[in-house]
């Protein structure tokens, strides 16, 4: 049975709609994302394609030909009229598309960015900026398709930076808008909404703090307030709650049960991550994507529970100077998450992409394996937990930690934004507790709706100690606008680029079912004899997270890679960052800012991965490999040659097929430097190092920001460095360490580990 309970998601939650461009604007930036997502018809009087402003009409026998490679190719194919009105939907037929298209532009794009989008709109719509910008007198918007299309190909290649940055961002919020909420895409690409013969898991009856209207604030008193309800702050609240102490967790996101899990890919967005589901880096060079919910990133990982290596922990003890990461406590403590959460390989069925990858692995003599899971102990074959695991077997903060700590007695409270940190004094030394604003839920008890529907109130929380565990984003902001004059904070950001490549094969291989990342290459892992490589993962396989990355030539091609979805693998070329970025509040809304590009060094890393994972899709009979770099075409195997091999007429050349090595040293050629190369992100951090000297970073090793009292910080923010690996465990792990030395610190009982630090 499917979840039949969905929160709303417009209007906005986080306040009223409002337009983001003129009228005019408007007009020219809907004929670009008419460009990216055409209507393509047939004509049975044309011999040659016609471009209109509405459409790009094929002629019959290549339109016949279009829909009869679908048939042929694809399993389960559409029917002639499901494919014929696919291919003539635009994103202008569709009103949901217009409304999350001004959702993204009014509310997730930073200011100065929007106003430099309406500039160029504006320019485009002028006979002078036309021509200064396309070439043509004129405006953009009554060209016809193909001439648009000439020009955003044009822009994707300039020389000039606003351009090619102009048109990578427009194609990438035109593909993501399309596949959030294109009718047609939905029904034709056999993607469920929700999990086959899914139900709803058990969950934890929360209880949340709920305040009266008032212009007054609120206080309220407690031992220890955590900031955060995520994979750092929840281990936190249990350890201290279990003490004995009286703990309350914040969290400026919202709880949502089972009953509403896994949510639609657009619903995610606004309810489930940070900005929307994307935060742009400065330069636009990557993406982060970044859990806003609660039980934080613990929420919407992909259950991956890797331990710190051996390597990376010898780093941060013996060039970092952070002793503890050497000793058994710390394994313990890496133990002792894992334990909590069931963290196990023995139940793990992999899908087709992660047999691919390991059975690739095996037969190139790359080292491969599977990775643990945090599923209790049993098989989880479910491909959506990345927007919510409605059946509650993904052990996350929100299954194990929080109800924990409930049951020891925290309080929670959701809604509630942190402002700042108070001190008891002007030199911010002793923190006492922390200010914010509380926004509740509505009448309904939802988030949606206008503000004049739900409570609004300050509310002063004061504490013995304050634990800040935002994550990498916002734990370093907090600080900022806490008046914390420490250089470090916000620095030394990691953020684990990625690359990604889309593999095509034969066969329906429902890359949206099963475990979504349960195998590891590690054989490019530490390329440079310091831990600095790529490890070659899976990807998680929802449409609008996956196939917004894909290239984009022209709007024909990209509806039909779209369409092989289901015969689709995702994989990933993920970083270890050595060289790093920083993190700043925006000037106008203060929501956190990205400054970080990816480096040659690190990039050169990625791409032995991306290499490597060619090799495996070619190894394991993909008919179509798609690196997701600009400029890079996919490698398209010989129908003849895959005939005659399989045969054995000829000898199967394997990698070393001549074709396919022509193919890769043009892949190596073009390189992944952006624009070309498009970077996601989902691992942040580093943004509050923890360091054995205050000069070199934000907290000692017990996570006590340095140079004040009773303030600490447990997320990902105060790793010395990146961690190579899924963050959540190294995470949990030092968030144990930090929350039972603040309680022996409660109960006056001295560390026993102190004297080796």
């Amino acid at each position: 049975m499917a979840s039949t309970v969905k929160p709303l998601v417009t209007p906005l939650p986080d306040g009223p709609n409002e337009e983001p461009l003129t009228a005019g604007q408007w007009t020219t930036i809907m004929a670009i994302m008419d460009t990216i997502i055409p209507s393509i018809r047939q004509d049975t009087t044309a011999n040659r394609i016609i471009s209109t402003i509405s459409n790009l009409t094929l002629p019959d026998a290549e339109y016949n030909a279009t829909s009869g490679h679908v048939q042929k190719t694809m399993v389960n194919a559409p029917d002639s009229k499901s494919l014929d009105l696919y291919l003539d939907e635009k994103a202008s037929d569709i009103p949901g598309f217009e409304a999350l298209l001004k959702r993204t532009l009014a509310h997730y794009t930073p200011e100065e960015s929007r106003k430099g989008l309406a500039l160029v709109l504006s320019a485009l719509d002028t006979r002078a900026g036309s021509l200064m910008l396309t070439g043509y007198v004129l405006p953009i918007h009554k060209q016809p398709i193909h001439i648009r299309q000439e020009i955003l190909d044009r822009w994707s290649q300039s020389y000039l930076p606003t351009l090619t940055t102009f048109a990578k961002l427009m194609s990438q919020i035109g593909k993501i808008c399309w596949l959030k909420t294109s009718p047609t895409y939905q029904k034709i690409s056999g993607f469920p909404q929700v999990p086959d013969h899914y139900e709803p898991g058990p969950h934890y009856q929360y209880e949340f703090m709920q305040f009266p209207t008032s212009s007054e604030p609120e206080t309220i008193e407690t031992d220890v307030v955590v900031v955060g309800s995520g994979c750092g702050g929840a281990v936190c609240a249990k350890n201290l709650a279990e003490a004995g102490n009286r703990v309350l967790v914040v969290d400026k996101a919202y709880y949502y049960p089972p009953s509403q899990l896994p949510m639609t890919e657009e619903n995610a967005g606004v309810h489930m991550f940070d900005n929307g589901g994307a935060i742009v880096t400065d330069d636009s060079s990557l993406t982060v994507l970044a859990g806003s919910s609660w039980g934080g990133g613990g929420t919407i990982n992909w259950s991956a529970s890797l331990q710190t290596q051996d390597y990376v922990r010898k780093e941060w003890a013996r060039d970092r100077g952070l002793s503890f990461f050497e000793t058994a406590e710390f394994q313990s403590c890496l133990d002792r998450v894992c334990r909590r959460m069931g963290v196990s390989t023995d139940y793990i069925r992999h899908n087709h992409g992660n047999e691919v990858l390991l059975e690739g692995s095996r037969k190139l003599g790359y080292h491969a394996k599977a990775v643990p899971q945090n599923t209790g102990g049993a098989e989880h074959f479910c491909g959506h937990c990345g927007i919510g695991c409605g059946a509650a077997q993904k052990q996350g903060p929100v299954v194990s930690f929080l109800p924990d700590a409930a049951r020891a007695g925290a309080k929670f409270m959701e809604g509630f934004q942190v402002n700042k940190v108070l001190f008891e004094d002007s030199n911010k030394t002793k923190a006492i507790g922390v200010e914010g604003e509380w926004v509740s839920r509505n009448g309904r008890g939802s988030v949606d709706g206008p503000l004049s529907e739900r409570i609004v109130r300050k509310v002063i929380i004061n504490a013995k100690k304050v634990i800040i565990s935002c994550g990498t984003l916002w734990s370093p902001v907090v600080l900022m606008n806490s008046g914390l004059k420490n250089w470090q904070i916000g620095r030394n950001l990691y953020l684990h680029p990625v690359n990604l490549v889309a593999a095509v094969f034969k066969e329906d291989v429902r890359p949206w079912e099963g475990g979504i990342l349960t195998s590891v290459c590690t054989s490019f892992e530490n390329q440079d004899g310091h831990g600095h490589g790529a490890k070659v993962e899976t990807s998680l396989m929802l449409p609008a997270m996956f196939l917004t990355l894909m290239n984009w030539t022209n709007g024909l091609e990209y509806k039909m890679n779209a369409l092989k979805f289901r015969h689709m693998n995702g994989f990933i070329s993920i970083g270890r960052d050595r060289d790093t970025g920083r993190i700043y509040p925006d000037p106008v809304n203060g929501k956190p800012r990205v400054a970080y590009t990816p480096s040659a060094y690190d990039r050169a890393h990625i791409m032995e991965g991306i290499i490597a994972i060619a090799k495996i899709c070619y190894v394991e009979g993909a008919t179509e490999i798609h690196p997701f770099i600009g400029g890079v075409k996919p490698f398209i195997r010989d129908p003849e040659e895959i005939l005659a091999s399989t045969a054995g007429n000829e000898p199967d050349l394997g990698v070393s097929d001549p074709q396919f090595q022509a193919w890769l040293e043009e892949l190596k050629r073009i390189g992944n430097k952006p624009p070309a190369g498009t970077f996601p992100s989902a691992h942040q951090m580093g943004s509050n190092r923890m360091s054995a000297k205050a000069k070199d970073g934000v907290v000692d090793v017990k996570g006590k920001v340095w140079g004040t009292e009773n303030l600490y910080v447990s997320d990902a923010s105060v790793f010395p460095s990146a961690s190579g690996v899924n963050p959540m465990i190294t995470n949990m792990a030092i968030s144990d360490w930090i929350s039972n030395n603040i309680a022996k610190e409660m109960r006056g009982v001295k560390s026993t580990v102190e004297a080796r630090l």
